[in-house]
């Protein structure tokens, strides 16, 4: 290096050098155990996001050690400021007192890693990508410790170097992006370094780029588990073993490999019950996958549309005999130069079993980053092969300016028959200045583009065009309620790709921070009207109406026992157009019994008095009808190796027949008489689980687990049926896992 560079790097990075003694996480900032390490104080205010010094004192040290990258958090808060002390399970911190350390290990903007810790010792881990989407799928092994005294509170971290992926370091040294921020529960603000944040478009890139010392650190981890199950309804009992091996020589290259991977047995989705064309999106905590899962992490179009939704993997088998039966499953992650690699495949056995397969690499050239991704399902059973390639580029002219294009094509061949179609997505992202900022989307998917063989496509066929002007403001007075507004004005066009308008739309929303440590949220929309393609599943299409949709939502954390949020709507999607809104009011208190225990509840309540639903073929219905959900979970943690949950959710629907229709010509509803009737449902989700942790991602698990849908094709009360589910036991079943990771 010459020796100008290296005086300029020793100026910069002065108080950063490789300590001479190991960090001992345990939460209490010891003196000389941090010497050496570079200090940083310059605390932003970034919840209301102003920029101005942080109004508690926040200071932080920062050490890269062989045995990872180390980070102690010493917060000031005195008596006069509450502090939030409720016990949380994983990835659960809500509006607590925490700090927050995000890591782009590459220092290339392109994936980050949050590791958060509450003053109580909770934690949550992220994967962050796009710039700012926040995924917590991902369980991470990594270390931390909290302490408080009458002053401040105190949290240390320590992340090991084999956590994630990462690229070849450069002279024995590795460039990192770093972002520290400290969250206050009880006011909502929050304190960051650099002053960088996920409101504004720009994010993971701008995080303050750090040299550290390079430190090379393997691991070898075998997680073996065993389920053991009973099943009451039905009975039978079953058993199962399986297990996950991590093996990380270095961050240049890791490997994943999964034998019967635990397919989630003891999470529970929340209760769904679809009556829509749009496929119900679900996520993943499978540790097989979702370790160095980032890369795949490749979004496409609207909503949750991506190339790789690792929920097909495993799911339902072609022949709806029951779920896939994943045998076995290999990944690959590294780093070659410059360009990051990633290989998955995945096998299910038996005749109806399909084989899975998603390539992916990326390469960084400064102001611009290209990636490319292949993937491919083979399914014998249907005689079906789909493919599906898409290129991936990202153009940063100026650091306010940023341009991002994707394009994808399907290949599909099933039978013998081979279909082929493309998509396309632009996204213009513009920082004004002032507060203010402007985006541009494009968005076309052709009507044979496929994706959801091992992605998430909500629909195809489909032309979207979206101009957004949004404003910050930060400078309201003291005497406000209120600490910021973010507004937001939109208007966007839909049509499908043969020329067909399915709405012209316009909206504005503003988010608000509240200076009560809670938000609020407020939506306006309306749609011209137009044509529902979707709604009969390719039996005509549906000429509507205009609709809107009026949102309110507001939450505030915890004062005293209770925290609480609400949210109101109405919004109209039937042929009454405007006419027909739809009022729904949800309640969610909670009620802090102690700090290791809680009970939530949650109350919601809609009535629509024109519900359009498909009844097959060219049939709908309208329906005037009632909904419920009722929903109870208790949370206790005696202890922080102990976590008892009980989870009870219950939905009731009652649906009464005003009309039939058919497709007439032109779309046009035509008056029938029926050939349906009235209907009423229930669902039941029911669960009572325990954990104890042996170690860190090792664990004991005994739950117990009931449910059911009871279905009726005459109207009831919602009470009676709320009541019925009650008594539900279409599944019922008590099961016992145990996992322990054994690594070096």
């Amino acid at each position: 290096m010459p020796p100008c560079r290296f005086l300029l790097a020793s100026i910069l990075l002065a108080g950063a050098p490789l300590a001479t003694a190991a960090v001992v996480v345990d939460g209490r900032i010891e003196p000389g155990e941090w010497d050496g390490a570079r200090h940083v104080t310059d605390f932003r205010l970034l919840q209301p996001l102003t920029g101005e010094p942080a109004t508690l004192a926040t200071e932080a040290w920062v050490l890269a050690t062989p045995e990872g990258l180390a980070v102690a958090f010493r917060n000031v808060q005195p008596a006069a400021v509450p502090r939030t002390t409720q016990r949380t399970r994983r990835d659960q911190m809500g509006q607590q007192d925490r700090v927050n350390l995000m890591v782009d290990f590459d220092g290339d903007g392109r994936t980050g890693y949050d590791f958060a810790v509450s003053i109580t010792g909770g934690v949550s881990d992220e994967v962050i990508t796009s710039e700012r989407n926040f995924n917590d799928d991902w369980d991470g092994d990594w270390q931390s410790a909290t302490s408080q005294d009458d002053q401040a509170w105190y949290a240390e971290i320590l992340v090991p170097w084999h956590v994630a992926p990462m690229s070849g370091a450069r002279d024995g040294r590795r460039t990192l992006g770093l972002y520290l921020d400290r969250v206050v529960g009880s006011t909502g603000e929050r304190f960051g370094w650099p002053d960088a944040s996920y409101q504004r478009t720009r994010f993971l890139s701008e995080f303050s780029r750090v040299e550290v010392p390079h430190f090379s650190q393997a691991l070898l981890a075998v997680t073996p588990y065993a389920v053991a199950s009973h099943d009451i309804a039905r009975g039978g009992s079953d058993a199962a073993m399986g297990g996950d091996l991590f093996w990380k020589p270095s961050g240049q290259f890791q490997l994943s490999a999964t034998l019967n991977p635990d397919f989630g047995q003891v999470e529970s989705d929340d209760l769904v019950v679809n009556f829509g064309a749009v496929e119900s999106f679900f996520g993943d905590k499978r540790p097989f996958f979702t370790e160095n899962q980032a890369l795949f992490d490749v979004p496409f179009g609207s909503g949750n549309s991506r190339l790789l939704y690792t929920r097909r993997i495993g799911g339902p088998a072609d022949d709806r005999s029951g779920q896939g039966d994943v045998q076995a499953a290999v990944k690959l992650n590294g780093s070659l130069g410059d360009v990051r690699y990633g290989v998955l495949a995945a096998y299910e056995g038996a005749a109806v079993g399909r084989d899975f397969v998603a390539l992916r690499a990326t390469r960084d050239f400064g102001n611009q980053d290209v990636g490319v991704m292949l993937t491919r399902v083979d399914s014998p059973y249907l005689r079906r092969r789909a493919d599906v390639y898409s290129t991936d580029h990202l153009w940063t002219p100026a650091a306010a300016l940023n341009l991002r294009t994707q394009l994808v094509v399907s290949d599909i061949e099933q039978a013998g028959v081979r279909r082929t179609d493309s998509g396309l997505q632009l996204r213009l992202d513009h920082e004004l200045g002032g507060g203010w900022r402007q985006q541009a989307y494009f968005l076309h998917l052709g009507d044979q583009l496929e994706l959801n063989d091992i992605g998430y496509l909500e629909r195809n066929d489909f032309n979207y065009l979206r101009y957004e002007l949004a404003r910050r403001d930060t400078g309201l007075p003291e005497s406000s309620g209120y600490s910021s507004h973010d507004w937001r004005w939109a208007a966007s066009t839909r049509r499908n790709d043969h020329g067909l308008v399915i709405a012209h739309a316009a909206a504005v929303n503003r988010y608000s921070e509240r200076r009560d440590g809670g938000s609020e949220y407020l939506d306006v929309g309306a749609w011209s009207p137009g044509y529902d393609d979707r709604i009969t599943r390719g039996n005509g299409v549906v000429k509507v109406p205009g609709k809107i949709d009026l949102y309110w939502e507001r939450d505030r954390p915890r004062r005293g026992a209770w925290s609480w949020q609400l949210s109101a709507r109405a919004n109209a999607g039937g042929l009454d157009g405007a006419r027909g809104l739809s009022p729904r009011i949800e309640l969610e208190p909670t009620l802090h019994l102690s700090d290791g225990l809680l009970l939530e509840t949650s109350l919601s309540l809609q009535h629509n008095p024109d519900w359009l639903l498909w009844r097959g073929g060219d049939q709908l219905g309208s329906f005037r009808a009632d909904t419920a959900i009722v929903s109870a979970g208790l949370q206790w943690q005696p202890g922080p190796r102990h976590e008892l949950r009980v989870k009870f959710e219950a939905l009731a629907v009652d649906a009464r027949l005003r009309q039939a229709w058919r497709v007439g010509p032109g779309g046009r509803p035509v008056p029938v008489s029926a050939t349906f009737t009235d209907f009423s449902l229930a669902n039941l989700g029911f669960q009572v689980r325990y954990r104890y942790e042996l170690a860190r991602l090792s664990d004991l698990y005994v739950v117990y687990a009931r449910g059911g849908l009871g279905e009726d094709g005459v109207s009831r009360p919602l009470a009676d049926l709320l009541g019925d589910a009650t008594s539900l036991r279409d599944d019922e079943q008590i099961l016992v896992k145990l996992s322990y990771r054994f690594a070096n």
